[in-house]
């Protein structure tokens, strides 16, 4: 089975569905250039718990877990099928891990997923993220999951590099961006190229205007278990760079094995 380097996707807004941009197409081109995978473990900042969670529904329901948006977005789905055995080899890998048979695909999932997949026919599970916990904690849980890599599974991380929705720009252009998002986008471009874990894992208090990229973690998290997953050797790729509403960093990033 090929190695399968794990993927950060910066999600962004739900209307990214609807609304004609180059978001959708960029993810698209992304899946292509991948493996095919046999299954996906989607980690999205929009399933928040208090210890690792992995999801093992046999058939996820589509979660629409936003509010105010137009109607035909409450319509859209993504039946894939679940993936209950996936599941299992999360659990053989990381002990102790709640398996919620129940947990259908909310957005952090699901919307990339549409453009990267549109045929519905990889099986997917969910991995939670925990915002009570630190950089480090998700990184050693994407560690535990590397072998996923080599047995064909994508690791998908889903949340956003920045990620403050009181900032948003409602009339900002799209690849436009506030002064400290760039910043924040920067510094964190300029670490993972010199692969300065330590302080990736400390970026709370190194990188500029952390607080205000982020005044929750729970978007960045998912960032630290494909960086794990990636295994120490791992280069970043951008494999996209956009912007949205002025404060959403639209950066897709693709960790790949450091070339021998």
């Amino acid at each position: 089975m090929n190695l399968i380097p794990p993927v950060f996707i910066s999600h962004g807004s739900p209307m990214l569905l609807l609304e004609r941009g180059r978001a959708g197409p960029a993810w698209q081109a992304l899946a292509q250039e991948l493996p095919r995978p046999r299954a996906i473990l989607a980690v999205s900042a929009h399933w928040n718990a208090r210890a690792p969670a992995v999801s093992a529904a046999l058939q996820p329901e589509t979660i629409h877990d936003f509010y105010g948006f137009p109607q035909p977005l409450y319509e859209l789905d993504y039946p894939a099928p679940g993936a209950p055995g996936l599941a299992a080899e999360v659990a053989g890998l990381v002990p102790g891990i709640h398996i919620d048979r129940e947990r259908g695909l909310d957005h952090g999932a699901w919307s990339p997923l549409r453009a990267m997949y549109p045929t519905t026919d990889i099986p997917v599970v969910q991995l939670a993220v925990m915002p009570q916990a630190s950089a480090g904690d998700h990184h050693r849980l994407g560690r535990m999951l590397q072998p996923l890599t080599r047995r064909g599974i994508l690791v998908l991380a889903s949340g956003g590099l920045t990620h403050n929705l009181r900032d948003m720009v409602a009339d900002a252009a799209d690849g436009e961006v506030l002064p400290y998002v760039g910043e924040f986008r920067d510094w964190f471009a300029a670490a993972l190229e010199r692969r300065d874990v330590p302080a990736l894992l400390d970026w709370r208090r190194q990188a500029p205007h952390a607080a205000r990229a982020h005044p929750s973690p729970e978007h960045l998290l998912p960032l630290y278990v494909a960086l794990g997953a990636a295994g120490e050797d791992a280069v970043a790729r951008t494999a996209y760079r956009d912007s949205q509403l002025g404060a959403l960093a639209l950066d897709a990033l693709v960790f790949a094995a450091k070339a021998a």
